[in-house]
């Protein structure tokens, strides 16, 4: 593992030096991807401060608000513009999504276009059937060719000066939602003792535990929901649907929808397919927050029925 300057900055200011990035190296860059390894680690410390409902509530409702501003805005709305919203609220729901560690919106959302245009081929950054299911899962992320980001691919966005910034400082949300945690737990712990919990407690299960869980929920998408459940429609890769893992990320789990038609706010098509994101998008459009939600067309919905018909029999 080498450790040098160039990457210690790098680690902060993701922008740093960019072009010197070499785009054709698969390696893993360990020092570049220490937070990677650093909230792995710290999930260990659950055996030095116990647990609290306080806690294990807080590690919760973390969980599933980042994966809704992940699912919601850096999904469907960065990569796919399926609605609309102002430049307040994508700001807004920006920073909740870097919170959870996985990059800027722009990175996020430059690699998720190019993986829909090539979506299980050898140009795939993260496919399990041209590479391992552990690269898919969570080996791209760490490699020295998938760290920079693409700003040609995500112009639309890149033009909003903030939203560069949160791309170029990603860590800088998630060090406040530390110092957040911590400050909160102590001050519970001084004004509320029933609670039973402290700052380290719900750090070590707000920030780690609850982020590293949300990063694989996430990363299973990219993995397990090109493996495993049913394909409705033809869409030329190994998409699937797979209701378990819609579960876990909020909708995310009906993939093969999603890369048949990816212009719809909805990615579980039918009334039986949850799509929980999808219900807090249309809440969001009621009261106003965004609007212009993309539908599924009708002829889209008839040809889903009748595939669905024709593998019955």
């Amino acid at each position: 593992m080498k450790l040098n300057l160039k990457s210690a900055i790098h680690w902060f200011y993701a922008d740093f030096k960019a072009a010197d990035n070499n785009t054709n190296d698969d390696r893993i860059d360990y020092a570049r991807c220490f937070s990677l390894i650093f909230i792995h680690l710290g999930c260990l410390g659950i055996f030095w401060v116990g647990w609290s409902w306080t806690a294990v509530s807080i590690a919760l409702f973390l969980y599933f608000t980042r994966m809704f501003a992940i699912t919601a805005f850096l999904h469907r709305y960065f990569s796919h513009r399926t609605f609309k919203t102002n430049r307040f609220f994508q700001f807004i729901f920006a920073c909740i999504a870097s919170s959870a560690m996985q990059r800027g919106a722009l990175w996020w959302a430059a690699h998720h276009r190019k993986h829909h245009k090539e979506s299980d081929t050898e140009k795939d950054v993260h496919s399990p059937h041209t590479k391992s299911f552990l690269w898919s899962h969570i080996g791209w992320i760490a490699s020295r060719k998938n760290f920079s980001t693409d700003y040609k691919a995500i112009k639309d966005f890149a033009r909003y000066p903030e939203l560069v910034f949160l791309n170029r400082f990603n860590k800088l949300i998630p060090l406040l939602l530390g110092v957040l945690l911590f400050v909160s737990g102590e001050w519970i712990s001084l004004n509320a003792p029933s609670l039973n919990t402290n700052g380290w407690q719900l750090i070590v299960w707000g920030w780690f535990i609850s982020t590293t869980v949300l990063l694989h929920g996430t990363s299973t998408i990219n993995s397990l929901s090109h493996l495993y459940g049913k394909k409705r429609f033809d869409t030329g890769d190994q998409s699937r649907n797979n209701f378990w893992l819609s579960l876990i990320t909020l909708g995310e789990g009906w993939h093969n929808n999603h890369h048949h038609y990816m212009h719809s706010a909805r990615q579980g098509f039918y009334w039986w397919e949850i799509d929980i994101t999808y219900y807090g998008l249309k809440l969001m459009a009621f009261v106003g927050i965004i609007h212009d939600l993309r539908p599924v067309p009708k002829h889209i919905l008839d040809q889903g029925i009748c595939n669905s018909s024709s593998n019955e029999k």
